[in-house]
């Protein structure tokens, strides 16, 4: 079998197909996430903590004497070493809430799908025992 017909067989499986799918939905969904956290959820509690935008949140690293480090974008384009941990916090928010969209929706998925079929309860293994012993005993 050549590569190119491998590679045909591979790409034409039902789980390769899937994935792709996932990932273009995941994809579509992590933007969703990110709207909802940066435009309605982090808003909210910029309100209650006094209007803090943790996008903007970022701490100077290093020496910055001279440089203009007031906002994010200016120390940025000063050059300046910074780590901006109100992206981190961001971050993190989202995680959450996918997480939790994700739990809601597999909780959803295993309500609607009906319970397992149980397979019929054969005989125990004293039952086995018991038929061999007698059998054997004939």
């Amino acid at each position: 079998m050549s590569m190119g017909s491998e590679f045909k067989a591979f790409l034409n499986q039902g789980n390769v197909m899937g994935l792709a799918v996932g990932v273009i939905i995941g994809g579509a969904f992590g933007k969703i996430v990110a709207s909802l956290t940066d435009d309605i959820i982090m808003p909210i509690v910029g309100l209650f903590t006094g209007g803090a935008d943790f996008s903007q949140k970022f701490a100077v690293l290093g020496d910055a004497a001279g440089k203009d480090v007031s906002t994010l974008e200016a120390a940025k384009a000063a050059g300046v070493s910074i780590m901006t941990w109100g992206n981190f916090i961001n971050a993190i928010m989202n995680f959450v809430i996918i997480a939790f969209v994700i739990f809601m929706l597999v909780r959803q998925a295993n309500k609607l799908s009906p319970p397992p079929v149980e397979a019929p309860a054969g005989p125990s293994e004293v039952d086995l025992l018991t038929e061999i012993r007698d059998s054997l005993k004939k």
